[in-house]
């Protein structure tokens, strides 16, 4: 099984020069393919291959010398990266809710740059040093070992001058077997924005906000550097701090994200999750700050993986299910329940419910459906979560249509 591992680098100075070469001519390499690429369809309506490109770098390192300093495979790479940039265009791949555009030329400012190093660097734990080819041995910080083979390694420069490494290693072990899915070890989650998710055990974990936290601090810094003059030292520095707060915010949401997925992936056997169109959620201009601070794609993104780590059942149930309308008790749909109403009574069996856990213990008990019976039709539950608590009476289903 493929795992990454991310450590932080500490190149000195010599070494930052070699890596910043790198990136900038694997970035050449990337946009002239690109434009090779585009002015071979637009003359002769011919399709340049990645074969056919990466027999055109032993000319294009001739008739530009700096090329010559980088690793030539991560050169090749970088044609590499284009040809799966074009891939997903054409085949429509999607990443989350957004389709994959058409592949743009790389910018010299861009926030985040790279270059892969496929084979040949070297990794020591003892000296806490990685040599890469044309750099030289890099001091590292291994906050944690591994075992397995390194497959491939990225090295990355952020925009706040930080260096860091993925490394992309094979375990040699199997996927983790997912056992059978009990209703005691499955648990239904709501995302949202005062309360980050509703678990529908009925414990609700807030939302940090770390941009809602930092916003007066950024506008400070956003203005000291609007204040300084372009190309000077002071607005460097003055950039460099607002890219560290950037980073700080990023890594706070992170942190929190990480240790909340990995403890609902290691409690549960089955997580039920809620199909999210965050693309057009964002669209709303009140809330789409809030919804972008929220990240809840990532989150997501880091319950599937984790469960293919640790063996846990995903179900993801239909966006258009009304959640939040229906009464999980006695499955009657409230049509006229509005975003305001966070508290409200069942008109039918006239049980109080909280909106959020209400739509949680829907999800899981859809999910639970779908696993039970995927191939019938579609009915609504009413009063599956009997079967949570000790399945002493059947499991009824009504169809309000």
């Amino acid at each position: 099984m493929l795992k990454t591992f991310r450590y932080r680098l500490y190149p000195n100075q010599t070494q930052r020069v070699r890596i910043r070469k790198t990136i900038d001519a694997c970035r050449f390499v990337y946009n002239w393919a690109l434009e090779s690429k585009k002015t071979a369809y637009e003359k002769g309506k011919t399709n340049l291959t990645w074969y056919d490109l990466n027999n055109r770098l032993p000319a294009l390192k001739r008739d530009h010398t700096f090329l010559q300093t980088a690793y030539s495979q991560s050169l090749q790479q970088a044609v590499k990266r284009l040809h799966q940039a074009f891939q997903k265009f054409f085949n429509n791949i999607t990443n989350e809710t957004t389709p994959s555009g058409y592949p743009k030329f790389k910018r010299r400012k861009a926030t985040r740059q790279s270059f892969d190093v496929p084979q040949f660097f070297t990794i020591d734990f003892a000296t806490r040093r990685i040599w890469l080819p044309k750099i030289g041995a890099v001091k590292a910080v291994f906050h944690r070992s591994f075992s397995g083979t390194p497959r491939t390694c990225t090295v990355v420069m952020t925009c706040s001058g930080r260096y860091f490494i993925s490394i992309v290693v094979d375990d040699g072990n199997p996927p983790a077997p997912k056992p059978k899915v009990t209703v005691q070890k499955s648990v239904g989650l709501d995302v949202g924005l005062k309360t980050y998710v509703t678990i529908s055990t009925g414990e609700k974990v807030a939302n940090p906000q770390p941009l809602q936290n930092s916003l007066q601090r950024l506008k400070c810094l956003h203005r000291r550097i609007s204040k300084k003059r372009r190309g000077s030292r002071n607005r460097e520095k003055a950039r460099q701090r607002l890219a560290r707060c950037y980073e700080k915010i990023c890594n706070q949401r992170s942190d929190f994200q990480q240790k909340l997925s990995t403890r609902l992936i290691r409690e549960n056997q089955a997580i039920m999750v809620e199909s999210l169109n965050i693309s057009g959620m964002s669209r709303n201009r009140r809330l789409s700050q809030a919804i972008t601070d929220a990240a809840w794609s990532t989150f997501l993104t880091m319950i599937r993986y984790k469960a293919e780590l640790y063996g846990v059942t995903v179900v993801e149930v239909g966006r258009f299910e009304p959640t939040s309308k229906r009464c999980h008790n006695c499955g009657a749909i409230n049509r006229s329940l509005t975003l305001s109403d966070r508290m409200w009574t069942c008109p039918t069996c006239g049980r109080f419910l909280d909106r959020d856990i209400n739509a949680a213990k829907n999800i899981k008990l859809m999910g639970l459906m779908s696993i039970i019976s995927p191939r019938e039709p579609r009915v609504e539950p009413v009063e599956l979560s009997a079967m949570a608590e000790a399945s002493k009476q059947e499991t009824s289903f009504i169809k309000t249509g």
